[in-house]
C-alpha cells in the first residue's frame, strides 16, 4: 500500500493515477475525505499532517509514502512513519535547495529535507523547478482583457508540468529509488514573454505582457496568497534571470523513459483556466 499526501492536488492526483496504472494499492490521506473527484479505487481516509494523532491510522498497513512539503507537520508524519516502519518516503522539495543562496523557500524545503534525513528512514527527494501551473496566477487577466501583467518579462525559466513531477516521485516509489535526488524542470528556456506567446497560441486570442512596477506585482501577489518573502525573493530571482537563458535537465526522460512535457501541451491540457475550451 502506497500512501499519497497531497493527494487531490496538481502534483498530488496525477501521482494517484500513475500508481493506479501501475498495479499499486493506493491510499489518500487528506481533511475532507467526502469532498473529492479521485478515480475508483483509491482507499480514501482523513488526516492532517498538521494534526499527528490523525497520522498513525493513516499509516496503518502502508510501506511506502509521497509527502506533500507542510512546512509545520514533518516532525509528526516522520514519528508515526517510523513507527509504521515505512520502508521509503519521497518528500516533493524544491530546486531552490540546491542555489547557491537558497533564501526563505529554500531554507524552508532544506529544513524538510534535513528532517527526512534524519529520521532514518529510507528517502528521495523530487526537486522541481517552477511549475507550470504557477502561470495559472495568469488566468484572470486573460479571460478578463488579454494583459498579463508582472515584471521583469524576458526573465526565463524552464517550468515543468506537474504531470511530469508526479511521473518522476511515482517511478521512485515503484522503483525504490532510495537515497536519490531529481532536479527537475521542463524541456524548453522559456521568458513570462514567450510563455503569454505560446498561451496566445494555444488557446487562439490575442494576447501581451505588460511590464508593471514591483510595487503593484507584490500587492497582487499578496492578494493570490503567496507569503511576502516568497514574492521579494520572486522577484529578485526574476530580475537575475532577466535576458538570461535557463538551462533544462533532461531528469524527465531519463526516469520516465519519455520527453518532458512542453508548455504548449501544458496550456492544451489547461485551455478551459485561460478561457478557451480545450483541443
Amino acid at each position: 500500500m502506497i500512501l499519497v499526501t497531497g493527494g487531490t492536488g496538481n502534483v498530488g492526483a496525477n501521482i494517484v493515477r500513475e500508481l493506479l496504472d501501475a498495479g499499486e494499492k493506493v491510499r489518500v490521506m487528506t481533511r475532507n475525505p467526502t469532498d473529492h473527484s479521485l478515480p475508483d479505487g483509491v482507499e480514501v481516509v482523513p488526516g492532517d499532517l498538521t494534526r499527528p494523532e490523525t497520522l498513525p491510522a493513516a499509516l496503518s498497513g502502508v510501506d511506502r509514502a509521497f509527502l506533500f512539503p507542510v512546512f509545520n507537520g514533518v516532525d509528526g508524519f516522520l514519528e508515526a512513519a517510523r513507527e509504521a516502519e515505512l520502508r521509503h518516503v519521497v518528500l516533493l522539495s524544491s530546486s531552490t535547495v540546491t542555489f547557491a543562496t537558497p533564501g526563505w523557500i529554500g531554507e524552508q524545503h532544506l529544513l524538510l529535507e534535513q528532517a527526512v534525513e534524519a529520521s532514518g528512514l529510507p528517502w528521495t527527494f523530487v526537486r522541481p523547478d517552477w511549475f507550470m501551473t504557477n502561470d495559472l496566477v495568469w488566468a484572470p487577466q486573460i479571460v478578463n482583457g488579454g494583459v498579463v501583467r508582472g515584471v521583469h518579462g524576458n526573465a526565463a525559466l524552464a517550468p515543468v508540468d506537474p504531470r511530469d513531477i508526479a511521473a518522476v516521485a511515482a517511478r521512485a516509489l515503484l522503483d525504490r529509488r532510495v537515497g536519490e535526488a531529481y532536479v527537475l524542470t521542463g524541456p524548453e528556456s522559456l521568458t513570462q514573454i514567450d510563455r503569454v506567446r505560446i498561451i496566445a497560441e494555444t488557446i487562439g486570442r490575442p494576447l501581451r505582457f505588460e511590464e508593471q512596477p514591483r510595487d503593484q506585482f507584490r500587492q497582487q501577489m499578496l492578494h493570490h496568497g503567496m507569503p511576502a518573502p516568497a514574492i521579494d525573493e520572486l522577484i529578485e530571482g526574476l530580475a537575475a534571470r532577466d535576458g538570461k537563458p535557463e538551462q533544462p535537465v533532461p531528469t524527465v526522460q531519463e526516469v520516465t523513459g519519455r520527453p518532458a512535457f512542453t508548455y504548449a501541451q501544458w496550456v492544451a491540457q489547461r485551455a478551459a483556466d485561460f478561457g478557451s475550451p480545450p483541443a
